[in-house]
C-alpha cells in the first residue's frame, strides 16, 4: 500500500524521521493524498441528501441574493483554479519546454486538479440545492467541509512556505501562486458559509435565520440575553415559536399516532376480557357447588360475609384495572423517534469522547516524566485536550438541547391530548376524578414525562460508561479494579434500601401534604364562616398538627438523604482506596505512579456520574410509571355518547313530548331529579334505554352559573359575532344595565376567576344573557331565578322567559321552585323521585287534585293565614297562587359579599330605585340628573378589584437571603458552611497526599517498596476519604435541621397572619393566590431551597478548591485566573438576569393553562351544550403556546450558558496543560496529574455553580412571597383585657347608637348613622333591595367591618372594646373539652361545608332541620363523609345542614341571612315553623327577600336606596308589619310588588 502511494505521489508517503525531530513536518505525499481526500470525501458523502432536494424541488421565484451570487462566483473561481492546475501539469508534461528524458510527472498532479474541478462543480450544485430547500439559510455540511478544507491545507501551506524560506527561492512558482490563491478563496468561502442567507420576512424568530455556527454555539440567543440584562423581560419580548415547536403541530402529530396505539390497546383489552369471560364460564359450575356446601354450616356464614367484603374490594380493584394499557409510551416513542435517534447519536459520540481525556492526561504525565520527549509533543497534547474538550462540549449541548426540547414537546402533546379528552369524556369517567385530579394530569403527570424524557438516554448511556470505564481501569490497574467494583456493587443495595425507605416516607409526606392543602383550601373557601363562628384557633391548631407530622416525616427524609449523601461522598474515596490498596498490596512490584493514579482518578470521576444518575433515573421512572397509568386511564376512558340525543324530525313511541315554542316548567321537591332531567336532555347522563330527540340548537343555563375569566362582553357573546343592538337588547332584558353602571369598565370589565367580582345574582343574569344572545331553538333553564331577588326575578320572567319575553317564540324548559310563574306556563312537568309523575297545564293539574294540587293548596293556605292580619282587604286564598306577582320565593344574590359592596362604594354610581307603578308592573330607571360629577381619575381608583398578581423583577434583595438564614438560625447556617469547608480541605488534602504518594515511584525505583510506608500511605489516604464522608454527613444533618426550623417558622408565621387578616383581603384576593403560597411556595421552602443552598455551597467551594490547587501546582496559572474570572462573572450575571425572568414568565404563563383547563372542566356541560368544543381547543393551544414561548428560550438560555462556561472550563484545562508544558523542568509528574485532573473536573463544577446560583435565586423568591403575606395588617385582637361576664349576653338586647361604617378609609360610608333599639327575644325582619346595606349591618355586629363612628351595645356592653373571639364566640376556658357557647349565631345564604364526618350525635337537630330521613337513609348514617365543599349534597341539603349547625347550640342572638333560599316551598314552610318554635326565647334578625319569611316578625327595618344613593344605608322605616302597611310607605310599595 505504502509503495503504491509512493509511486502515485512520486515521493515517500511516510517516514517516522519526519516527526522524530524538534521541528516536525508531514511528508508532501500525505499532504497531497490524505489531507485532500478527507475533506473531499466528507463533501461527497454529504452530497446525496442535498442533491435529492435539488432534483425534487423547483427553484423558488425569489431573486438571487447577493450572498448566494458571491458563493457561486467563488466556487466558479475555484473551479477555474483547478482547471489552471491541470493545464500547468499538462503543459509541463506535453508542452514545448518539456523534456522527455526528465522524471515523469506523478499521477497525483493529474488526479488532484480533476478531483477538485468535479468537487467545485458539486459545490455549485449543492449551493443551489440549499437555496431550493424551504426555510434553509445555510448548510452545516458545507460549512464543515470548508472548515476541514482550510484546516487540512494549513499543513501544505506551512510546508511550502518553510521550503521557500530555507531554499531562499521558490522552486515551482506557478503551483506556489495557484495554491495560495486557492487557499485565499477557500478562506473567503469559509467566512461566507458562516453567514446566513436570510430571506425577507423570516425574522420573527432569530433561530430560523441563524447560521450553522450560530446554531451550534447558540449565538443567535445573544440578543435575548443582552436585553434581559438591560431590563426585565416581559411576555412581549418572547419570539414566535418555530412551526414544529407549536402546539397545533405537535398535538396533531402525537394524536395521529396516539389514536392508532390506543385502538390497538383497546382491541388487546377486548381479547383479554373475552378470554377471562370464557374461563369464568368454564369454572362457574364448581363454584356453585362449593358455595352450596359451605352455606350448610351456620357458623361459617360470618366468615363468608368477611370474604364477600374482600371479594368486593378485589372486584373494585379489577374494575380499576379495566382500561387499555401500555400504549402511551409506544405512542410517544413513535411520534418523536427521529429526535430520539438524533440525540442518541450525539450522546454516544460525547460518551466516547469523554474517555479520550484520561488517555491524554496519561500521555501528558509521561511527557513531564520523560524529559527526552520533544516540547512540540507537549504542546500538541495541550491543544488536543482543548480540541477534544470543545468537541465534547458541542456534542453534549446539542444532545441536551434536543432532549429538553423533546421533553417540552412530550409535555405539550400530552397536555393537548388530555384537554381534548376532557372535552369529550363521559360523565361516568368524569366522576372518577375530581377537578383537582384532572388538573393534576396536565400539571404534575405531563411534567413527569417532561422530566424523564430529558434524561431518558441515560438508561443505555450509564451502563455503557460504566463498562468502558472498567475496561480502561483494568488496563491501568489490572484485577485490582475488581476491589473497587465490589465496593460499588456493595453500595447499590444500600442505596436501594435507603431509596425504598425514602419512597415510603415520600408517600406518607404526600398524603400529609394533600391533607394539609385540603384543609387549607376549605379554610379559605369558608373563611367568612370561620371568622363569624370564631373557629380560627381550632382550625389553626388542626393545621399545625398536620404540619408538625409533615415536618417530622421531612426530618426523617432528610436524615435518610444524609445517609445516602454520606455514602455518595465516601464512594469515590472508598472505591479509589480499595483499588489502590489492593493494587499496591498484591505485589511489591506494583508501585503507584502518577500516570496510573491520576488516569485512574479521572476514570473514577467519569464513573461517579452514571453511578449517581442511575438510581435517580430509576426512581424518576417509577414515578413516571404511576403518571403513565393515570394518563392511560384518563385518555383511555370512554367518551360521551353523542348518539344519546338525536336531532331527527321523525320520532315515535313518545313518553314526554314538548312542542316547539312552548314554555314548560319542571317542578318537584329538593333532590327529586329536576336537574337530572335537564342533564338528560343535554345528553350528559348515562343512557340505559330509550332515546332523546331535540330539534334544533340548544342553549343552557345551569343552576350554578359558570362564568369565564374574560370580559363581561366575552362572557355574553361566548364566541358569537358581535351585534351591538342585539347585545344592548339582551343586556337590558337581563337587567344587567344597572350592574354595568357599577362596573368600572362596563361591558369591558374583566371578570375574575369563577366570576369572583360578581355577586351570585349578577353571575346568573350573565349566564342567562349568554343563552339569550346565542339565539338557539331550545332553551334549557335550570332554575336561573333562584339566585336573584324577587324584583329581578319578575323582570327576567316578563322580559326574557315569559310569554311576552324575548324568547317568546322559542322552546323553553324552566326548572323552578317559584309557584308565582306557574300559571303562565303552557305545560308543567312534575318530577317525584326521578319519575315524571304528572304533565299538564296549570289549570288541569290543579283540577286533577294530584300531588301538585295538594302542595299548592297547603302553601296557599299558610300564606293567606299569614297575610290576613296584615292586609287592609282580605284576599282569597285561591287568589294568592293564581296571581303571578304573589310571594316570589326567589333568593337574592349572596347579597352583600364584600366584593360587590366595595365596587358599589368605590364607584359613586348607584343602583337605580325601582319605582312601583299602579298597575303592579315596574320598570328600571336610572337617574342621570342627580348623579354628581366626579373626577374620573378618582372614580377609577381601586376599581380594578382583583389586582394582577405582582411579579417581582430584577435581582432578589439580599435581605431575603438573610430572612431565610435567620429563620434557619445563625448557628445552623454558620456550622453547616464551616463543616463543608473542612470537607473541602480534606478533599484537597487527600489529593495532595495522592500526588505525593505517586512520587514514591521515582524514589523507590529499582528498590523494594517498604511495607510500613505503603501502609501509612494507604492509611492516611483512607482516613482523609472517610473524614470527607463524615463531614458531609454532619453538614447535611445540620442543614436538614436548620431547613426544617426555617420551614416551621415561615409556615407558622404565614398561617398565623392569614387567619388574622381582615375579611376584605379575602374578597379582593383570589383564593388560588393564597393557596399558591401554602402549596408551591411552602414546597419550595421545604424541599427546593435546602437542596439548592447545599449544592451552591458545594459548587462554590469546589470551584475555589480547584483554582487553588491549579495555582498551587502551576503558579503561572494565577495570571489567567483574573481575566477568566471577569469573563465568568459577566457571563453568569447576563445569564442569571435573563434566566430568572424567563423562569418567572414561565410560571406566570403556566397558571393560565391550568386555570383555563380547570375552568373548562367546571363548565363542560355548558361548552358541550353550546357545541363550542373546537373554540376551546384552539384557546387551549394558544395558552400553551404562550407558555412555550418562555419555556423554549429558557431551555436555550441554559445551553447558551453551558457552552460558554464549558469553553471557559476548556480554557482552564488548556492553560493548566500549557503551563505544565512550559514548567516541565520544575514540576514533578504527580502535581501535573493533580492539576490537570482537577481542571478536567472544573468545567462541570463551573456549570453547576452558575446553574445553582440561578436556581437559588429563583427559589428564594418563595421566601419573598411568603414573607409578603406575613406582613399584611391584621384585624383587631381576638381576646383583649376587657372580657365580658361568663353568661353574656343573657338578655340578647341590641342597641345601635348613631352607627356609621365604611369599608376603607378612602371610601364612602356604607351605613349612615343607624340608631335603633332591639329588645330581648324580639324578632326583627330586615328588608331592602340589593345594595341597601342589609348584610353590612349584620357584618357590623360581628365586627367584620369596624365602625367609623357610633357604637353597638349588646346587653349594655360596647362590642368595640371586646376581643373578636369574645364577641363571636364565648369559650369556657375552665373546661378543656367544651367547644364553647356561641354568643351570636349566624346563618349564611352561601352554605359552606367543611369536609369531615357528620358526627353530631343529636338526631333531634337533624329532625328539626328536616334532614333526619335523609341522614337515616345514608349507609354510613352520621359518619357519612361530606366531600370537599359539600359537593355530595344538593344545594338545599347544604342549607339545611348549616341550619342544623345553628340549631345545635341555641344562642341568645340569631342572625338568619336568607337561610331558606335554595329549598322548595314546602320545606321552607317547615323550617320557618322550626325557627319560630326553637328560637322563641332568642333575639332573631332575619334578612330576607321572601316577604312571607318575615311577615310574622315583631318589627321591621327597611333600608331603601334612592336614585341618587343618598338614602342607601339608612333605616327608612322601623315598625311592625301591620303599622308599616297602614303607613303605605316604602315597605308597602316593596310589598306591592310582591303581594297584590
Amino acid at each position: 500500500m505504502s509503495h503504491a502511494l509512493d509511486e502515485y505521489c512520486g515521493s515517500t508517503f511516510w517516514n517516522a524521521s519526519f516527526l522524530d525531530r524538534p521541528d516536525p513536518d508531514l511528508p508532501v505525499c500525505v499532504e497531497r493524498t490524505v489531507l485532500v481526500w478527507v475533506p473531499l470525501g466528507f463533501l461527497w458523502l454529504c452530497s446525496p441528501w442535498h442533491l435529492t432536494t435539488l432534483f425534487r424541488k423547483k427553484p423558488p421565484k425569489t431573486p438571487f441574493s447577493k450572498l448566494y451570487i458571491c458563493k457561486q462566483v467563488l466556487a466558479g473561481l475555484l473551479f477555474l483554479t483547478a482547471i489552471a492546475g491541470l493545464l500547468f501539469t499538462l503543459a509541463e508534461d506535453y508542452g514545448p519546454s518539456s523534456n522527455s528524458s526528465a522524471k515523469k510527472i506523478p499521477a497525483v498532479l493529474y488526479a488532484n486538479p480533476v478531483l477538485f474541478a468535479t468537487s467545485w462543480v458539486l459545490v455549485l450544485l449543492l449551493q443551489e440545492a440549499v437555496r431550493r430547500r424551504e426555510r434553509a439559510v445555510d448548510s452545516g455540511s458545507l460549512f464543515l467541509f470548508w472548515m476541514l478544507k482550510v484546516i487540512c491545507e494549513i499543513f501544505p501551506f506551512q510546508t511550502m512556505l518553510r521550503e521557500a524560506i530555507q531554499q531562499e527561492e521558490i522552486s515551482d512558482l506557478p503551483r506556489f501562486c495557484l495554491f495560495y490563491i486557492t487557499y485565499g478563496l477557500q478562506v473567503v468561502a469559509l467566512v461566507l458559509s458562516a453567514i446566513a442567507d436570510v430571506p425577507l420576512g423570516l425574522n420573527k424568530n432569530p433561530e430560523a435565520g441563524a447560521a450553522y455556527l450560530s446554531r451550534i454555539t447558540f449565538n443567535w440567543f445573544n440578543w435575548m440575553v443582552i436585553n434581559g440584562y438591560k431590563r426585565p423581560l416581559v411576555q412581549e419580548d418572547m419570539w414566535e415559536l418555530n412551526e414544529k415547536e407549536a402546539t397545533s403541530y405537535i398535538s396533531q402529530e402525537f394524536e395521529k399516532i396516539m389514536n392508532h396505539e390506543l385502538r390497538k390497546a383497546c382491541s388487546r383489552l377486548e381479547k383479554q376480557q373475552k378470554k377471562k369471560n370464557n374461563s369464568r364460564l368454564k369454572s362457574d359450575p364448581d363454584q356453585n357447588g362449593m358455595t352450596k356446601g359451605i352455606s350448610q354450616d351456620v357458623l361459617v356464614m360470618e366468615e363468608i360475609g368477611d370474604k364477600h367484603k374482600n371479594k368486593n374490594k378485589k372486584e373494585k380493584k379489577k374494575d380499576d384495572s379495566n382500561y387499555p394499557k401500555s400504549w402511551l409510551v409506544p405512542a410517544v416513542i413513535k411520534t418523536f423517534k427521529w429526535v430520539l435517534i438524533e440525540s442518541a447519536v450525539f450522546k454516544l459520540i460525547q460518551d466516547l469522547l469523554s474517555f479520550v481525556n484520561p488517555q491524554l492526561l496519561k500521555v501528558m504525565i509521561s511527557f513531564t516524566q520523560d524529559k527526552s520527549i520533544y516540547d512540540w509533543q507537549g504542546y500538541l497534547y495541550a491543544v488536543l485536550l482543548l480540541v477534544v474538550a470543545v468537541l465534547q462540549s458541542l456534542f453534549l449541548q446539542q444532545y441536551f438541547q434536543r432532549c429538553f426540547v423533546l421533553g417540552m414537546k412530550v409535555r405539550t402533546g400530552i397536555m393537548a391530548a388530555v384537554y381534548k379528552k376532557a372535552l369529550v369524556v363521559s360523565n361516568d369517567a368524569r366522576k372518577e376524578s375530581t377537578v383537582g385530579e384532572t388538573v393534576n394530569l396536565i400539571s404534575a403527570d405531563a411534567q413527569r414525562f417532561n422530566d424523564v424524557t430529558n434524561y431518558i438516554h441515560l438508561l443505555w448511556s450509564c451502563p455503557l460508561q460504566i463498562i468502558i470505564s472498567i475496561v480502561f481501569l483494568w488496563v491501568e490497574l489490572g484485577p485490582a479494579v475488581l476491589a473497587g467494583l465490589l465496593v460499588m456493587i456493595f453500595m447499590v443495595p444500600i442505596n436501594g434500601l435507603l431509596a425504598s425507605k425514602s419512597k415510603a416516607l415520600q408517600i406518607n409526606h404526600m398524603k400529609l401534604k394533600d391533607k394539609r392543602m385540603k384543609i387549607m383550601t376549605e379554610i379559605l373557601n369558608g373563611i367568612k364562616i370561620l371568622k363569624l363562628y370564631a373557629w380560627e384557633s381550632s382550625f389553626e391548631a388542626q393545621l399545625q398538627g398536620i404540619r408538625e407530622k409533615e415536618l417530622k416525616v421531612m426530618r426523617n427524609l432528610a436524615y435518610l438523604s444524609s445517609c445516602s449523601t454520606f455514602i455518595f461522598a465516601c464512594a469515590p474515596a472508598l472505591v479509589s482506596l480499595a483499588t489502590f490498596a489492593v493494587f499496591v498490596s498484591v505485589s511489591p512490584d506494583n508501585v503507584l505512579d502518577a500516570e496510573k493514579a491520576f488516569t485512574s482518578i479521572s476514570l473514577f470521576n467519569i464513573l461517579r456520574f452514571p453511578l449517581a444518575m442511575l438510581p435517580m433515573l430509576i426512581s424518576s421512572l417509577v414515578q413516571t410509571v404511576v403518571s403513565k397509568k393515570r394518563l392511560e386511564k384518563f385518555l383511555g376512558g370512554e367518551d360521551l355518547d353523542t348518539m344519546t340525543v338525536q336531532h331527527d324530525d321523525s320520532y315515535s313511541n313518545v313518553t314526554l313530548d314538548i312542542n316547539p315554542g312552548h314554555l314548560v316548567a319542571v317542578v318537584g321537591a329538593v333532590g327529586s331529579g329536576k336537574s337530572s332531567l335537564i342533564s338528560a336532555l343535554l345528553g350528559e347522563m348515562h343512557s340505559l334505554s330509550g332515546s332523546i330527540n331535540v330539534k334544533g340548537s340548544v342553549a343552557y343555563v345551569p343552576q350554578q352559573a359558570w362564568i369565564q375569566n374574560a370580559t363581561l362582553k366575552d362572557n355574553i357573546l361566548f364566541g358569537s359575532e358581535l351585534n351591538e343592538q342585539k347585545l344592548q337588547r339582551v343586556v337590558e332584558a337581563c337587567a344587567l344595565e344597572p350592574d354595568l353602571e357599577l362596573l368600572p369598565g362596563g361591558v369591558q370589565t374583566e371578570i375574575g376567576e369563577k366570576g369572583i367580582n360578581l355577586s351570585g345574582g349578577q353571575k346568573q343574569r350573565v349566564s342567562l344573557a349568554r343563552a339569550v344572545y346565542s339565539s338557539a331553538d331550545v332553551y334549557l333553564l335550570d332554575d336561573p331565578l333562584s339566585a336573584v331577588d324577587s324584583h329581578v326575578g319578575k323582570h327576567l320572567f316578563e322580559r326574557v322567559i315569559g310569554p311576552e319575553g324575548l324568547l317568546k317564540d322559542k322552546t323553553r324548559i324552566l326548572v323552578t321552585h317559584g309557584i308565582s310563574f306557574l300559571p303562565y306556563m303552557d305545560e308543567i312537568i312534575v318530577v317525584v323521585d326521578g319519575i315524571v309523575s304528572e304533565v299538564g297545564s296549570y289549570s288541569s293539574l290543579r283540577a286533577s287534585k294530584g300531588a301538585f294540587s295538594e302542595f299548592l293548596d297547603m302553601y296557599a293556605k299558610e300564606e293567606s293565614n299569614r297575610s290576613d292580619a296584615q292586609k287592609d282587604s282580605a284576599a282569597d286564598a285561591e287568589q294568592v297562587d293564581v296571581v303571578p306577582e304573589s310571594q316570589d320565593p326567589q333568593a337574592d344574590s349572596p347579597p352583600e359579599d364584600m366584593v360587590s359592596v366595595t365596587l358599589k362604594r368605590e364607584s359613586s354610581l348607584r343602583h337605580s330605585q325601582r319605582h312601583a307603578q299602579p298597575n303592579g308592573r315596574y320598570d328600571l330607571r336610572t337617574s342621570s340628573t342627580a348623579r354628581s360629577t366626579i373626577n374620573l381619575e378618582e372614580s377609577k381608583k381601586g376599581q380594578r378589584l382583583i389586582e394582577k398578581e405582582a411579579m417581582k423583577t430584577g435581582k432578589v434583595k439580599f435581605s431575603v437571603y438573610l430572612h431565610y438564614l435567620r429563620a434557619m438560625g445563625w448557628w445552623h447556617a454558620s456550622t453547616f458552611v464551616m463543616t463543608y469547608l473542612l470537607q473541602n480541605v480534606a478533599f484537597i488534602g487527600q489529593n495532595l497526599w495522592l500526588s505525593d504518594w505517586t512520587n514514591d515511584s521515582e524514589t523507590y525505583t529499582n528498590r523494594t517498596y517498604p511495607a510500613d510506608i505503603r501502609d501509612m500511605r494507604i492509611g492516611v489516604f483512607g482516613a482523609l476519604g472517610v473524614a470527607q464522608g463524615f463531614l458531609v454527613f454532619l453538614g447535611t444533618l445540620i442543614l436538614a435541621n436548620g431547613a426544617i426550623r426555617a420551614s416551621r417558622s415561615l409556615h407558622t408565621c404565614l398561617l398565623f397572619n392569614i387567619l388574622r387578616v381582615p375579611m376584605l383581603f379575602f374578597d379582593t384576593t383570589p383564593s388560588g393566590r393564597v393557596v399558591n403560597r401554602f402549596a408551591k411556595d411552602i414546597f419550595t421552602v421545604d424541599e427546593m431551597i435546602p437542596m439548592s443552598l447545599r449544592s451552591w455551597v458545594l459548587c462554590l467551594l469546589g470551584v475555589v478548591g480547584t483554582l487553588f490547587v491549579i495555582c498551587l501546582t502551576t503558579p503561572l496559572f494565577t495570571a489567567i485566573v483574573v481575566p477568566l474570572a471577569v469573563v465568568y462573572y459577566f457571563v453568569q450575571r447576563f445569564y442569571v438576569a435573563t434566566s430568572r425572568q424567563l423562569r418567572r414568565l414561565d410560571s406566570v404563563s403556566r397558571s393560565p393553562i391550568y386555570s383555563h383547563f380547570g375552568e373548562t372542566v367546571l363548565g363542560l356541560s355548558v361548552i358541550r351544550a353550546y357545541g363550542h368544543q373546537e373554540r376551546f381547543l384552539e384557546r387551549n393551544k394558544i395558552t400553551i403556546d404562550d407558555n412555550l414561548k418562555s419555556v423554549y428560550p429558557w431551555i436555550v438560555s441554559n445551553r447558551w450558558l453551558a457552552i460558554r462556561l464549558e469553553f471557559l472550563g476548556n480554557l482552564v484545562v488548556f492553560f493548566s496543560a500549557l503551563f505544565a508544558v512550559l514548567s516541565r523542568d520544575t514540576l514533578d509528574s504527580g502535581l501535573v496529574g493533580l492539576s490537570i485532573s482537577y481542571a478536567l473536573n472544573v468545567t462541570q463544577t463551573l456549570n453547576w455553580f452558575v446553574r445553582m446560583t440561578s436556581e437559588l435565586e429563583t427559589n428564594i423568591v418563595a421566601v419573598e412571597r411568603v414573607s409578603e403575606y406575613t406582613e399584611i395588617p391584621n384585624e383587631a385582637a381576638w381576646i383583649t383585657e376587657k372580657r365580658p361576664s361568663a353568661d353574656w349576653p343573657s338578655m340578647g338586647r341590641v342597641r345601635f347608637e348613631d352607627y356609621k361604617v365604611r369599608y376603607r378609609p378612602e371610601l364612602d360610608l356604607v351605613l349612615h348613622g343607624i340608631t335603633c333599639d332591639i329588645e330581648s327575644s324580639e324578632k326583627i325582619g330586615i328588608v331592602g333591595r340589593t345594595g341597601a346595606g342589609k348584610s353590612s349591618l349584620t357584618n357590623c355586629l360581628f365586627r367584620i367591618i369596624e365602625a367609623a363612628e357610633g357604637r353597638i351595645l349588646i346587653d349594655g356592653v360596647d362590642i368595640a372594646i371586646l376581643g373578636l373571639h369574645d364577641l363571636r364566640s364565648k369559650t369556657d376556658h375552665h373546661s378543656s373539652g367544651d367547644n364553647g357557647l356561641k354568643s351570636i349565631w349566624f346563618h349564611m345564604q352561601d352554605p359552606v361545608l367543611f369536609s369531615g364526618s357528620l358526627d353530631e350525635e343529636i338526631w333531634k337537630v337533624l329532625e328539626l332541620a328536616h334532614l333526619k330521613d335523609y341522614v337515616g337513609s345514608l349507609a354510613a348514617g352520621l359518619q357519612h363523609e361530606v366531600s370537599e365543599g359539600g359537593e355530595n349534597l344538593s344545594l338545599g341539603q347544604r342549607q339545611l345542614l348549616c341550619l342544623a349547625r345553628a340549631l345545635l347550640r341555641k344562642s341568645k342572638i340569631l342572625i338568619l341571612d336568607e337561610a331558606t333560599a335554595a329549598v322548595d316551598l314546602e320545606t321552607d314552610g317547615l323550617i320557618q315553623g322550626t325557627i319560630r318554635r326553637e328560637f322563641a326565647h332568642c333575639t332573631v334578625l332575619t334578612i330576607a327577600h321572601r316577604l312571607h319569611t318575615i311577615l310574622d316578625s315583631s318589627r321591621h327595618f327597611h333600608f331603601y336606596a334612592q336614585g341618587d344613593g343618598i338614602d342607601a344605608g339608612k333605616i327608612v322605616e322601623f315598625d311592625s308589619p301591620s303599622i308599616l302597611f297602614e303607613k303605605r310607605g316604602h315597605f308597602y310599595s316593596l310589598a306591592g310588588i310582591l303581594i297584590p
